[in-house]
């Protein structure tokens, strides 16, 4: 029997992650997705934040398992986080991530969180997990790079003349559906046996070797994906591509709320076993928190991203999306914590620079200080996770 002290000390850390979901959900997971189709006057704000509410609750449930497991356990080695050390650890984070709602720069909810985690895992007396933290770094380090990188070469073609961009359009739409067709989710897959995809499910309808099925079914929900926006650009272009826009924003809050729940509730795993609690209830409150977070703060956010940052069009905002929905279902997959904001922006200012003019509408001085704040977050969240733990254990413990 559970005793009274140890659920008392979950209810105060399970209070602190839920004002993190509402903290990620004002922030990074509910004001990135839709920020571009605001940015090109495909949606209206509180239309955005309403939708992606609900979709990054779907995400939470239906793909936050493994980034949830990798910020519990994967990154200190040597101890379990206790119920102090997930408090302190998830109220930092969720105050700094607060300070960037309210000041309206885009703090990355993904370096405070895990810059708070290491900062109490070390100051319990944990070890770093250098293998992890390099899975980090590469993804963190190059998300700039592939991100942006792609959203310029999208943004550049679909402005070239070379290729209609109703042909373009339908391309990248078919890209997008062979993607989806293999995200994994875990209500496919048997119990204890991971997820399985769209793809892999139908494959078994398909005779022949399974891998030829679940290519074949790729290829046919790829098609699909392409007609659809095929026949829709055909009653105007331009409506067209809002409506591919509106897609790809929904698809973007989706997997953010695969990924970010995980950072609400990943310090809480440790904990849930001495109570047996099962990993799907912690993802559906902290998706709870996410839903919450998107309709009441959200909206602030994705009104500073979308046209503080850069003037979109929809075959930018097309170019920014694309790239942001490839790393983020890479980052669920591999589980890492990933910042949207970080994919986001940069996917933002790839896009931004494809366009004509110096910098394609893009402020440099918004970036420098965003970028700051980035780095600032990580280095902030470890110093003051340590220091806050160190302070409290010595007079509680």
């Amino acid at each position: 029997m559970v005793d009274v002290a140890t659920i008392g000390t979950f209810a105060v850390a399970a209070v602190a992650s839920l004002f993190m979901a509402w903290a990620i959900g004002a922030g990074s997971s509910g004001s990135t997705p839709f920020a571009p189709a605001v940015g090109a006057n495909a949606i209206s704000v509180m239309r955005a934040g309403f939708l992606v509410g609900l979709l990054g609750f779907a995400g939470a449930v239906l793909q936050g398992a493994n980034v949830s497991e990798a910020v519990g356990t994967g990154l200190i080695g040597g101890v379990t986080l206790s119920s102090l050390a997930a408090t302190i650890a998830l109220l930092i984070a969720a105050g700094l991530v607060a300070i960037g709602i309210f000041t309206g720069y885009p703090i990355a909810t993904a370096f405070t969180v895990t810059g708070a985690v290491i900062g109490v895992g070390l100051a319990m007396g944990g070890d770093p997990a250098w293998a992890k933290y390099t899975e980090i770094a590469t993804l963190w380090v190059l998300t700039p790079f592939v991100g942006g990188g792609i959203a310029y070469a999208v943004a550049r073609a679909l402005r070239a003349e070379a290729i209609p961009e109703e042909q373009l359009v339908v391309v990248l739409a078919a890209l997008v559906g062979a993607i989806v067709a293999n995200i994994e989710f875990a209500i496919l897959g048997s119990p204890g046996a991971g997820g399985k995809s769209i793809a892999q499910a139908s494959s078994g309808w398909i005779p022949g070797p399974a891998i030829a099925g679940t290519a074949a079914a790729t290829l046919a929900i790829a098609v699909a994906w392409a007609g659809a926006i095929a026949l829709d650009l055909n009653n105007g272009t331009e409506r067209g591509e809002r409506h591919f826009l509106l897609v790809l924003g929904g698809l973007v809050a989706f997997s953010a709320g695969g990924s970010q729940v995980g950072l609400a509730v990943g310090p809480l795993i440790p904990l849930s076993g001495e109570l047996d609690l099962p990993l799907i209830a912690m993802l559906v409150g902290g998706g709870f928190g996410l839903l919450i977070g998107s309709w009441t703060g959200a909206p602030r956010m994705i009104k500073a991203i979308s046209q503080d940052y850069s003037s979109l069009g929809p075959r930018r905002s097309i170019a920014a999306l694309i790239p942001s929905f490839i790393i983020a279902q890479a980052a669920v997959f591999y589980g890492i914590p990933v910042s949207f904001n970080e994919i986001i922006v940069s996917a933002i200012i790839g896009s931004g620079y494809a366009a004509a003019g110096a910098g394609g509408g893009v402020s440099a001085r918004k970036m420098g200080f965003t970028v700051l704040a980035w780095i600032g977050s990580l280095a902030g969240a470890i110093i003051v996770s340590f220091i806050g733990y160190t302070a409290v254990a010595a007079i509680l413990l």
